[in-house]
């Protein structure tokens, strides 16, 4: 009997939610994502400081004026931690927005601009970058016009089924819904220490999000990703993606089972779904209406602010010495 990690493949593209390169090696996925929280843990780890240093001294070096250096020492920081993946995955790397852009359109598509031809310039296509933003209405209009522009997105922090059909209806790449926060909230609001994993209510989410864009066709991907457990991955086996943590990797490489598909299009096909359209007043009121929702959206944003605000202090202490 197999592993279950290699069953788990069999069904989904199993991507690597880290930004540690060793990890990425070993348990070789197909894409590997990042994110504010997980470069600052990377960049503070002995093994990179030859990498960040180098970026310290190309900031210092590239920057127009004193006051451009750390910014332009975070945008180099973010994709040379992309490269470097890139030659570890063959696939995809997502690079994440400045979460303090989440509700400004302009911003964001612009900053993704310059993520992307930092990328180009490194002879890096822009087929295997997803540039990641938040899944507010401004994240998800930024991602439609990107779009035109020929770059793809992947829409994070997505908790609501507004935010995923307005995704859908946009156009984007791919959303990350966040299995694992769902299920932190729904544990405190109800004192319920523990769901089966076909009623974690974050599995349910993205089950209802994954059949809906089957049964409608849409091509958006569905990523699960923040997950607690490795029950609620292996309940999800069958999502296009599934972005996994070093430890769960591990457990799943660890342990030997059966692992079916629990979702398949022909499933999401057969349900009696209804297609719906959502303006902006609409988006906005049923994701005011889904407290947990809510949230959590904004409660990652102010996290993902928060360690971006971290790693500016630790490139700034770097380019001050």
């Amino acid at each position: 009997m197999a592993d279950l990690l290699s069953q788990l493949k069999q069904h989904s593209v199993v991507v690597a939610d880290t930004g540690d390169f060793g990890s990425i090696r070993k348990y070789q996925p197909r894409d590997a994502t990042t994110n504010p929280s997980l470069i600052l843990k990377a960049a503070t780890m002995p093994e990179y400081a030859e990498l960040v240093d180098r970026v310290v001294r190309e900031a210092r070096a590239e920057a127009p004026a004193a006051s451009a250096t750390l910014g332009l020492a975070m945008d180099k920081l973010a994709v040379a931690f992309g490269l470097e993946i890139l030659k570890i995955v063959p696939n995809r790397v997502s690079t994440e927005v400045d979460a303090r852009l989440s509700f400004n359109t302009a911003a964001s598509v612009a900053k993704a601009r310059e993520l992307i031809a930092r990328y180009e310039a490194a002879g890096i296509p822009r087929e295997r970058i997803l540039v990641k933003l938040a899944s507010t209405w401004e994240g998800i209009q930024a991602a439609a016009a990107l779009k035109a522009d020929g770059i793809r997105c992947n829409l994070t922090l997505l908790f609501s089924f507004a935010q995923a059909v307005a995704c859908a209806e946009a156009g984007v790449q791919l959303i990350s819904p966040f299995v694992g926060r769902i299920l932190d909230w729904h544990k405190k609001a109800t004192g319920i220490a523990a769901y089966a994993p076909a009623e974690d209510p974050g599995v349910k989410s993205v089950t209802r999000i994954y059949a809906y864009y089957k049964k409608f066709g849409y091509s958006t991907e569905v990523m699960g990703a923040s997950f607690r457990n490795k029950d609620e991955i292996l309940e999800l086996a069958g999502c296009d993606l599934l972005t996994i943590a070093p430890a769960l990797l591990e457990e799943l490489q660890s342990n030997q089972g059966e692992v079916p598909a629990k979702l398949t299009p022909a499933a999401a096909a057969a349900l009696p779904l209804e297609k719906i359209q959502l303006s902006e007043a609409a988006f906005r009121w049923q994701h005011n209406e889904d407290a947990m929702a809510t949230e959590k959206l904004s409660e990652g944003i102010r996290l993902f602010a928060a360690d971006s605000i971290k790693l500016e202090t630790f490139l700034a202490a770097k380019l001050a010495a």
